[in-house]
């Protein structure tokens, strides 16, 4: 007996197809939203609370408007029952990326420390903001490390005298701004919370006016290790190291590690060279630096105020346009034994 077919309708396939896909992409972005890690919460995705400041004299006011967003983290704890040391990853403008939920976690769990990637563009509806850093404030980068900081502390596996951010690109610019004092005092943190240790990983910050005026007092004593490539034309070395220098000099304890050959974002699995010809990055040369006590710019060669025209002079003189990215596996894996070594000397592991 011959088997007998019925045509399916294209509509119905296609309606099918629909509920299909919104089915999955559901499940895709479906995670659990928490107000504390206290019962101990196992590896996976979390939705918690942050909100979007404008600026960092609003960060600093505090949320007076109550508005909050729901940021995400994952969160990858090594296997044990001991308390544990931790580190929160914050991606730069293109928004997070494999290597942040796949090599930087096994890295680290290998060592002994839980890992906190945050994901801060995607639950506000952007995927990156590497051609318009408008999109997403970076004060806001500054408030989502500082709630990554207070839900990672509520899990009774990890040490919160013991947790370290590293950031990465724009993410660096954040993890400078979360070590500042006057930025840390505004919080408010419970029983004298703060983040333990530093890594601004190839960040940006180190020029323009996401720079500080580096005084003594004006960032925290907890160490700090800048890892960068010398190759990096989109956030170059030389601001870096001399912003680390300044830094060091004024009172914390500074560590660069230089990847000879590197370029910006040599962490990624994508081992080829990209020009990014779009992208908006900061001249190394940039004179703009920022007193944090008073919110005035300064040039940064001459000490001078910079006001009215002059300060729109020295703005127009530091944006430019394009840099190159590339991925390197030897470079990366040289970042990685860096920050371990670093943060087993930090933490006493």
């Amino acid at each position: 007996m011959r088997a007998t077919t019925r045509p399916v309708h294209p509509l119905r396939v296609l309606a099918v197809g629909a509920i299909l896909c919104a089915t999955l992409v559901g499940h895709a972005l479906a995670q659990e939203v928490v107000t504390s890690f206290a019962n101990g919460a196992p590896n996976g995705k979390y939705a918690f609370a942050s909100w979007t400041p404008k600026t960092l004299p609003e960060l600093m006011k505090g949320n007076t408007t109550g508005e909050t967003v729901n940021i995400v983290g994952h969160l990858f704890v090594p296997p044990g029952n001991a308390k544990v040391p931790a580190v929160v990853l914050v991606h730069g403008s293109g928004g997070i990326y494999e290597a942040e939920l796949d090599y930087w976690p096994k890295q680290f769990n290998a060592a002994g420390i839980a890992v906190f990637t945050l994901d801060m563009f995607g639950p506000r509806g952007v995927k990156s903001t590497a051609e318009d850093q408008s999109q997403v404030p970076f004060a806001a980068d500054v408030a989502d490390a500082f709630a990554a900081l207070k839900m990672l502390a509520t899990h009774p596996r990890i040490d919160a005298q013991r947790i370290a951010v590293m950031g990465f690109s724009r993410g660096g610019t954040a993890a400078l701004r979360v070590d500042v004092e006057r930025v840390i005092a505004s919080q408010k943190l419970p029983d004298g919370l703060r983040y333990a240790a530093v890594i601004p990983t190839y960040a940006g910050g180190c020029a323009g006016i996401f720079r500080f005026l580096v005084k003594p007092g004006v960032f925290s004593k907890a160490p700090m290790l800048f890892i960068h490539g010398d190759a990096d034309d989109y956030t170059p070395i030389e601001a870096c190291k001399d912003y680390a220098d300044k830094i060091a000099k004024a009172g914390t304890p500074v560590e660069f590690v230089v990847i000879e050959g590197a370029h910006h974002k040599f962490d990624a699995d994508d081992p080829k060279r990209y020009h990014l010809r779009s992208v908006t990055r900061t001249k190394p040369d940039c004179p703009i630096e920022i007193d944090i006590d008073t919110m005035i710019a300064h040039d940064r060669t001459t000490g001078a105020p910079l006001k009215g025209e002059a300060y729109q002079t020295a703005m127009k003189s530091c944006g430019a346009i394009g840099a190159t990215v590339e991925g390197s596996t030897r470079a990366r894996d040289k970042a990685a034994q860096a920050a371990i070594v670093f943060l087993k000397k930090t933490f006493a592991l």
